[in-house]
């Protein structure tokens, strides 16, 4: 006949079931935050190697579509990208579903990354093409060589500027060299007097052309040159004043290639 359990074996027999449960229950629990932490671990390594991925992969394409990328057409293509409803939450799904194949390709990857960084590198060691400045720089060296046209004081020169005065234009086109008014201008180089006009913010003013390089003399008192004739380096061709838009007696001496202005300090010591 099978024996009746007092109350206190029932309690103990019950303690005792109740203490193997919490310690399975325990050994699960550590295992799952074991492998929580695995996974938790894998996913930010793999997510790494996809930003480096795409950071070289956008530096491989700059460099090979540099002239492409600072176009009207692609800088176009771009608003009309950034005007489009951006859905983040299935770029991120879409990532996250190609996280497994991210792993499984991770070796690859790596000898991918390993090649396009000796391309990125062999890209580099190729010679630049020079910008639009530097070829107009060179195309007037070639032309013909410079002078100094006055010895004065540079004023203002080359670019962006902050002018106290409102009328005077914050992209300045040339360099402005004071001195008293009246001083002559020698020809800074040989060529024709393609223009000769008094009107504009230029006031009285010369432009001299010789291939593609035109020097243009602005805000003179006279003139001593008419438009047509044909001049030479260091001959007197005008004198200084304050005609036009001038704050005082200057010379405006600015350089063109193809129309587009230079850097007169690039071409000549003033």
């Amino acid at each position: 006949m099978e024996r009746t359990m007092s109350v206190e074996e029932k309690i103990k027999r019950a303690e005792e079931i109740y203490a193997r449960r919490k310690e399975g229950n325990t050994a699960r629990v550590g295992i799952y935050n074991d492998n929580k932490k695995k996974d938790i671990k894998l996913l930010k390594k793999m997510i790494i190697q996809i930003i480096i991925c795409l950071v070289i992969y956008f530096i491989i394409y700059i460099v090979q579509n540099g002239n492409y990328i600072f176009s009207e057409d692609f800088l176009n293509k771009i608003n009309e990208i950034i005007s489009y409803d951006t859905n983040f939450i299935e770029i991120y799904e879409n990532i996250k579903n190609s996280i497994i194949k991210v792993t499984e390709d991770s070796k690859d990857q790596e000898n991918n990354i390993g090649g396009a960084i000796e391309q990125t590198e062999n890209l580099n060691q190729q010679p630049q093409e020079l910008s639009q400045i530097e070829a107009d720089i060179q195309t007037a060296k070639n032309t013909t060589s410079f002078i100094k046209p006055i010895e004065g004081i540079i004023s203002s020169k080359y670019g962006q500027r902050d002018p106290s005065t409102p009328t005077v234009p914050k992209n300045h086109t040339g360099i402005d060299l004071a001195v008293n008014a009246g001083t002559k201008i020698k020809a800074a180089t040989a060529g024709e007097v393609v223009l000769k006009s008094s009107e504009g913010d230029y006031g009285n003013h010369i432009k001299v052309q010789i291939g593609e390089v035109s020097i243009i003399y602005a805000h003179c008192n006279s003139i001593y040159v008419n438009q047509g004739d044909k001049i030479e380096q260091g001959q007197e061709i005008a004198e200084v004043g304050s005609t036009g838009n001038s704050t005082g007696p200057h010379l405006h001496f600015e350089i063109r290639v193809s129309e587009r202005t230079i850097d007169p300090q690039t071409l000549v010591e003033l």
